[in-house]
């Protein structure tokens, strides 16, 4: 019976001392199950994994692989003008190579930033320091169909990154309200995206063609640059501007709740009196965009208006945000278009938040919503002949899968 008791005693030994010597080996994440990486064979080496922490440094990392402080010091010094240690992020990955021996000596350290870089500090002889950048490669990719719910619903059903959604939000801010596409309505998108060494995927690139069926009619998007080397705009297959002078709301997402009206009852000073403006509903501190570019001409508060913008475009047009919460911009200052100027309130005359939009043409406050506005950048005609034999087989193809 006791040689049995000492035969598990000493299994038990051998047991616990092969757990002591990978209890410092981390856990490698899936990524790093791959036996070649970053150019080395990890056969050859013991491999430790892991990830800048909350109060890590790159000389605290090292310190972990009893270089001692002295050479920590030492280390740091030699690479400060190829790699800067204060750079390390939380949350980065790295990865020490080390000897195979019981020394578990360090001989490399990888260290990456992003998907596309990393350094690797070699410790073997003279310590030195290498950036590699990986490849990017392009890859084309046309999806289409029938929406059978949001179109964000249908980027998901097809495996594609929302930024997708979000650039053409921005191409047909002009044209689309994307919350009034329909069951049913058909698209068509060709874009590219990224793969860093031709296997990790990195995201939307570009947008090269699209089509939504809108209220009945197709509206094509084709990116175009007029001048060579120049700013790139969208337009339809015709060759008319997708972009307005104007955008269509001051608000991302548009709640119409009361229209331009020569007599409209009022809901707070209880009388009938004319509505000079669309009110856009919203929760309070929703971002408030100037519809165009321009000064701004005026910025105050006023018992009616609460908290307001004005903005002077040109000589003819000029817009007009009230009852914000607070204000971002001030007087004289140029504003882009899409800029954010404020946030909705319900500061003045108000009974819920919201934004009332005024516009001004020549001087005179008109509906917005009935007011023929300009392009910007219309096609000049001597591109018109170049943009058609450049779209010619993207639409070809759009059409295609969409059975058009």
């Amino acid at each position: 019976m006791k040689k049995v008791v000492l035969y598990i005693l000493f299994l038990v030994s051998i047991f616990s001392c092969k757990q002591a010597e990978t209890d410092d080996i981390a856990p490698a994440p899936d990524s790093f199950y791959k036996a070649e990486q970053f150019g080395f064979d990890f056969n050859n080496f013991n491999v430790f994994h892991d990830t800048i922490k909350r109060g890590d440094t790159f000389g605290s990392i090292l310190e972990s692989q009893n270089l001692g402080d002295q050479k920590v010091y030492d280390i740091i010094r030699k690479i400060k003008d190829s790699f800067d240690v204060r750079t390390v992020r939380i949350g980065k990955p790295y990865t020490f190579l080390r000897s195979k021996d019981r020394y578990k000596k360090l001989q490399y350290a990888i260290y990456q930033p992003d998907r596309g870089n990393y350094y690797i500090i070699d410790f073997k002889d003279s310590v030195s320091v290498s950036k590699v950048t990986r490849p990017v490669s392009y890859k084309k990719r046309t999806i289409a169909g029938e929406l059978k719910g949001s179109f964000s619903e249908e980027l998901r059903r097809q495996k594609v990154s929302p930024a997708l959604a979000s650039k053409l939000i921005k191409v047909y801010a002009w044209s689309i309200d994307f919350f009034k596409l329909k069951k049913g309505d058909q698209f068509g998108v060709i874009f590219t995206e990224r793969y860093i060494d031709d296997t990790i995927y990195d995201g939307v690139d570009s947008l090269r063609a699209a089509f939504f069926e809108y209220k009945g009619k197709m509206i094509y998007a084709f990116p175009f640059a007029q001048n060579q080397g120049g700013k790139i705009d969208y337009y339809d297959e015709e060759g008319k501007a997708l972009k307005n002078f104007f955008l269509k709301s001051p608000l991302k997402y548009a709640n119409i709740t009361s229209r331009f009206s020569r007599s409209r009852f009022h809901p707070v000073q209880m009388i009938w009196k004319a509505h000079k403006g669309t009110d856009y509903a919203a929760p309070t501190g929703t971002p408030i965009m100037t519809t165009a570019s321009g000064i701004v001409e005026q910025t105050g508060y006023t018992a009616g208006n609460g908290n307001f913008v004005k903005v002077k475009h040109d000589k003819t047009y000029s817009t007009q945000y009230l009852h914000m919460s607070r204000i971002l911009v001030r007087r004289g200052q140029r504003v882009a278009q899409g800029a954010i100027i404020g946030k909705v309130g319900s500061t003045g005359l108000a009974t819920g938040p919201h934004v009332c939009y005024r516009f001004w043409k020549n001087g005179v406050q008109v509906d917005a919503l009935r007011l023929k506005l300009p392009n910007s950048q219309p096609m000049e005609k001597k591109n018109l002949p170049r943009f058609k034999q450049q779209i010619e087989p993207l639409k070809w193809e759009l059409d295609s899968v969409a059975n058009l």
